[in-house]
């Protein structure tokens, strides 16, 4: 008896450690996403300007960079979570511009993903090669978007996008609408790449940009 206990002890001891070996840490990423609208009210003309737009998330320690690329638009958004920084880098056809903002402006500016809930349910999918849950997320407006991350590789810095850091694990598939909250948009991972990220990939331009 005495040696079935033992044996049931070991089993137990060594399935959750291969479990616990199976969450990563990470550090350092990068994701590509396609973004596409799957909206069947949206314009059919914002429809067509965003075809083969992508979205390209680096993360290294505290800092984050995305960058998010249309035709004819380009925005990149670079956030230290150790400093609490953010800049905003648009490029409008010839035209750049940038915008700094501290933590009280980067509150402002997330404030309606205050009080975010998110609802577990049944479904997973595969992403890549990574088992991913689905949630709902809920806003304080009422308004829900679904959202697939991947409980076994776990980011560093939470903090690289606001409305994501009560989740434990990385988003690799979400909704979110756009800024006139007329048009649901879709994000889904396409290529992710763990190798370390170039530290200049974060820097910021000291010319060439009008601020606003």
């Amino acid at each position: 008896m005495k040696k079935f206990f033992a044996s049931v002890l070991l089993t137990t001891a060594s399935v959750f450690a291969a479990h616990s070996q199976d969450v990563k840490q990470i550090s350092d990423c990068t994701v590509t996403y396609d973004v596409t609208i799957q909206d069947p009210k949206a314009d059919p003309n914002i429809v067509k300007a965003m075809a083969g737009t992508t979205k390209v998330l680096y993360l290294k320690g505290s800092k984050s960079r995305s960058d998010l690329e249309a035709p004819g638009f380009k925005q990149t958004t670079l956030f230290d979570s150790k400093t609490d920084s953010t800049v905003i880098l648009r490029e409008l056809g010839s035209s750049k511009y940038i915008s700094y903002l501290d933590k009280n402006k980067r509150l402002e500016k997330n404030k309606k993903y205050n009080g975010i809930q998110f609802t577990n349910t049944n479904d997973r999918k595969t992403i890549l090669g990574y088992d991913c849950v689905k949630v709902v997320a809920r806003l304080a407006d009422g308004t829900t978007y679904n959202v697939y991350y991947a409980p076994n590789i776990v980011p560093v810095n939470n903090e690289y996008d606001y409305q994501f850091k009560g989740l434990p694990g990385f988003v690799l598939e979400y909704e979110a609408e756009s800024e006139d909250g007329k048009t649901r948009v879709n994000y889904s991972a396409t290529k992710i790449n763990l190798a370390p990220v170039p530290i200049a990939k974060f820097d910021v331009p000291k010319s060439g940009y009008r601020v606003i």
